[in-house]
């Protein structure tokens, strides 16, 4: 196959701040009168999730400069990390991180949870940054007292995402679980339908459940352009889209729906027909296949973040993705 979609890649912002703070990430935090009464506070203050996040940001952009991911475990986990390693492995060979991991360091709004106990979840959504893309959703997550919140996924938010909102104060939520009731559909169904829908599109029997959207209207493109370079040589593919076991954070909304963010894979088979072989399909897929000896199969390996909007139960409304970022992690010749 010699067509191939060609995506621009410029370097990643990773702006550094210095915030005191008097308590640091893993210290379990003493009660107070606010704790003990019986109104919720939030976990962390705004001054300490704006510490949490420069310190990630830092970390980020030392990989970056470096081209060296053997570092980022300790500020990066979830499907993340497994991205960003790529993308890194990727700029070995390209020169440059791609432009869809600029992280700003300025944020809009942030929504940590009220409940205590462990693991937690911190939502915070980024500025637009410097060239104008949009907005990043962040997720960081602390597994236990004594260790550091770390990036456990990025959502590159949709033009025009309303998310929805949260309780009052701004900063004071409820973290949800993946079997949360109440709504249209549980948020682990709501992932594993949807890679149903990204794999099976209108022909998928939950396809009416979900709004249509710019992730799926970008994949439709992508797969268009790809099959014709294959259909040239009589070639076939094969996309399927599986949600990640556990891979699932959760939000409550004030409105009573679900904001979830989920890891979603992708394994796209590509086999070239009348003998020919079986090429990389754009410059990130080239970068991790390398001097690999191609045959007329080729398997490439993506990593999704994906950010949808689940609605309370009989409120008439569909699923809606709100954001999503990807990178492929591993090709190889089958």
């Amino acid at each position: 196959m010699t067509k191939r979609i060609r995506n621009a890649v410029t370097a990643v912002l990773a702006l550094m701040l210095t915030v005191s703070l008097a308590a640091c990430e893993g210290q379990v935090p003493q009660p107070t009168a606010a704790d003990t009464s019986s109104k919720a506070t939030p976990d962390l203050s705004e001054a300490q999730e704006k510490h949490i996040r420069e310190q990630i940001l830092i970390a980020l952009g030392d990989a970056n400069d470096a081209k060296d991911a053997s570092g980022l475990s300790a500020r990066m986990t979830g499907p993340q990390l497994a991205i960003h390693s790529a993308r890194i492995a990727i700029a070995k060979k390209t020169g440059s991180i791609s432009r869809y991991a600029t992280i700003p360091n300025d944020i809009v709004q942030t929504v940590i949870p009220t409940d205590s106990g462990w693991p937690r979840t911190v939502y915070s959504i980024t500025t637009t940054t410097d060239d104008q893309q949009s907005k990043r959703l962040l997720v960081l997550t602390q597994d236990s007292a004594r260790q550091n919140y770390k990036l456990w996924g990025v959502a590159r938010l949709f033009q025009g995402t309303k998310l929805p909102s949260f309780a009052v104060p701004d900063i004071g939520a409820k973290m949800g679980t993946a079997k949360d009731a109440g709504l249209i559909m549980t948020p682990e169904q709501a992932v594993e339908r949807y890679a149903d829908v990204l794999t099976n599109g209108d022909s998928s029997q939950f396809a009416s459940s979900f709004a249509d959207d710019e992730l799926r209207q970008t994949l439709a493109s992508t797969t268009e352009q790809v099959q014709q370079g294959i259909s040239s040589n009589k070639g076939t593919q094969q996309q399927t889209f599986t949600a990640e076991p556990g891979a699932i954070q959760v939000m409550r909304s004030s409105d009573g729906g679900d904001l979830v963010v989920a890891q979603i894979n992708l394994e796209w088979t590509r086999q070239a027909g009348e003998g020919r072989e079986s090429l990389p399909a754009n410059d990130q897929e080239n970068a991790l296949f390398g001097n690999a000896k191609a045959t007329s199969t080729l398997k490439a390996t993506y990593v999704f973040v994906v950010a949808m909007y689940v609605p309370e139960a009989n409120s008439g409304k569909q699923v809606t993705a709100v954001g999503a970022d990807r990178e492929v992690v591993k090709v190889e010749a089958q």
